[in-house]
């Protein structure tokens, strides 16, 4: 660091040679000009061969970090691989010495200026872990740099949804896991993947990977299906979450529909008690995947339910069903409500009839 404005007085003498070499002039303020590059040809002839020797090392205190005078536009960048990217540095007018950019591990060329804006900028953005970084000598401060943090993403390649170590039908209250798996991703830290049963988010998952370059990462969900499961889509989404100087519209890759086949053993669809009106059929119904076979039984005797019940017909039934995950033995207790049967369907009809014709009448 220079204690003094002598010092950096000193140090330019040693860069730059005598005094008269180069008026005081150079050092005023340039007029502005957004995103200003100097060519090399307004460069002094005896600048430094390696201009990047001046960049200092670190700031040694958050006192020096706060009183660097350096601006960096934009201060974050997002951009996607192989997109061209452009970022101002530019120093208040008061006290500048020199102004660069350096990129570290690159084989960039430093660059260079007396003004007060100097652009660094890229055609084709091809590397992952970049850091480039804006340097100044200032008579307030000495020496100072900023880095500029640079956040290359790709968008995965592709999105597929599978079911770990499965293939073909579930089994209704046995578990297993689904897995995302996202190719080919940058920077994978970034990336949220969603799983979804039907329109339902079954979760959010994200990497603790601080990997740079793209790769492929797989995420996994456990899920005890039933069966209202029998027919869902499963899938999952991955996005990019690239925050506020990310794209508008974060990129969003999703899967393909998996569609699951539950199988389920033999389901009563009807009350343990039921009432039907007499008159009416008695019918109940029994689910499975595949579909069971059903046999009533009453007093150990295989029945055929009536469609059109009686009193006789009320009493206690046992349903024996057969699937593909075993069998299965209801017992439903049948009672036959009297007044609504065909008769009472008739007389019923017959007084709307009378009154419709008393309202004609009116």
């Amino acid at each position: 660091m220079f204690a003094s404005g002598w010092s950096i007085t000193l140090l330019l003498l040693r860069l730059f040679g005598s005094v008269t070499s180069f008026p005081v002039s150079i050092y005023t303020p340039a007029p502005f000009l957004p995103l200003q590059i100097l060519p090399p040809s307004s460069f002094p002839s005896n600048l430094p061969s390696d201009p990047s020797s001046l960049i200092p090392s670190s700031i040694s205190s958050s006192e020096e970090r706060a009183h660097c005078p350096l601006k960096i536009s934009p201060s974050t960048v997002v951009v996607r691989f192989e997109d061209p990217v452009t970022v101002n540095c530019s120093v208040p007018p008061t006290g500048l010495l020199a102004l660069g950019w350096e990129v570290p591990n690159s084989m960039e060329t430093p660059l260079f200026t007396m003004g007060r804006f100097l652009v660094w900028s890229v055609d084709r953005m091809t590397e992952w872990n970049i850091k480039p970084k804006c340097y100044a000598l200032v008579e307030q401060g000495g020496q100072c740099h900023i880095e500029l943090l640079v956040i290359v993403y790709k968008p995965p390649d592709n999105v597929s949804i599978s079911f770990r170590n499965h293939s073909g039908p579930l089994l209704e209250g046995h578990q297993y896991t689904l897995q995302c798996e996202v190719h080919n991703v940058a920077p994978v830290e970034n990336l949220t993947v969603t799983f979804y049963r039907g329109k339902t988010a079954l979760g959010q998952l994200q990497s603790n990977n601080t990997e740079k370059t793209p790769m492929t990462e797989i995420f996994t969900v456990d899920i005890i299906p039933s069966k209202e499961d029998n027919g869902v889509q499963y899938w999952c989404e991955a996005k990019l979450e690239l925050g506020p100087e990310g794209p508008e519209h974060p990129p969003v890759v999703t899967s393909q529909k998996l569609k699951a086949a539950v199988l389920f053993g033999p389901h009563l669809i009807c009350p343990t008690k039921l009432q039907v009106k007499e008159g009416e059929s008695l019918s109940c119904e029994v689910r499975g995947n595949p579909q069971p076979s059903v046999t009533w039984l009453r007093d150990g005797q295989v029945v055929v339910l009536p469609s059109h019940s009686s009193r006789k017909h009320a009493g206690k039934y046992t349903v024996w069903t057969k699937g593909h995950l075993g069998q299965k033995n209801f017992t439903v207790e049948v009672e036959i409500l009297s007044g609504s049967g065909t008769a009472n369907s008739c007389n019923r009809y017959f007084l709307l009839a009378i009154l419709f014709i008393q309202i004609n009448w009116l």
